[in-house]
């Protein structure tokens, strides 16, 4: 494998297809655990174990797993090694485990798992799949962490639990809560398209499975101007 493929199959997922930022998956938890920095880095770290070893095991599996029942094959993997993951929480990180609550386990549902999974591991090698799953977890926790991070630092003074501007600016509680949520989201997605128009020009869109619906769409709206 070429140094430079292999660079950009796990860059891709960073800024130009960050997944949260750029194709708007998994914002459910990216808007329900980012109260602080850790929740967001503890999620992130969790989905970015989940998504690599998915990935590698599907792609190792790819071609025994029949296409009639590949969505539920890649269920029960993606929840096997949520399973392990939520154990080795419950075990070393307990106040994490708490503070993440349902949202851990659901990471089996998770998108940006089952999306990579059916665009990317099925179709790739077991070392690009690597690289792709580990590529978008980071990207995943990225997002995470300066999601927590902004919210946490205007929201209560603190970034990870130490005291930043506590005793010196009054914390806007509302960054905690959904609207402030729903705001510091914004502004991300603004900065990442902003980033990513600059970094790429060309998106390939051929590991898509919607490339296709996508293509008639843009096509139809040329037709209409």
């Amino acid at each position: 494998m070429e140094k430079e493929k292999a660079s950009a199959i796990f860059t891709k997922g960073l800024i130009t297809e960050n997944p949260v930022l750029r194709l708007m998956l998994g914002t459910c938890p990216t808007l329900a655990v980012t109260t602080s920095a850790m929740d967001g880095l503890g999620m992130g770290v969790a989905a970015t174990v989940v998504l690599l070893g998915s990935n590698v095991v599907i792609s190792l599996l790819r071609k025994v797993i029949p296409d009639r029942v590949r969505i539920p094959a890649f269920i029960t993997i993606i929840a096997g090694f949520v399973t392990v993951v939520q154990l080795v929480v419950k075990a070393l990180a307990p106040a994490l485990d708490a503070t993440l609550g349902i949202y851990l386990p659901l990471i089996v549902v998770n998108c940006i798992i089952l999306g990579r999974a059916e665009a990317y591991a099925k179709n790739h090698p077991v070392v690009h799949s690597a690289l792709d799953g580990l590529g978008m977890g980071v990207g995943f926790t990225m997002a995470l962490l300066c999601m927590g991070g902004i919210r946490e630092l205007i929201g209560s003074g603190t970034f990870l639990g130490f005291p930043i501007t506590a005793g010196f600016v009054p914390p806007m509680t509302i960054m905690l809560l959904p609207p402030g949520g729903f705001f510091v989201f914004g502004i991300l997605v603004m900065v990442a398209n902003k980033l990513g128009d600059r970094t790429t020009k060309d998106v390939d869109c051929s590991a898509c499975p919607i490339a296709e619906a996508c293509t008639t769409v843009c096509e139809d709206k040329a037709g209409d101007n």
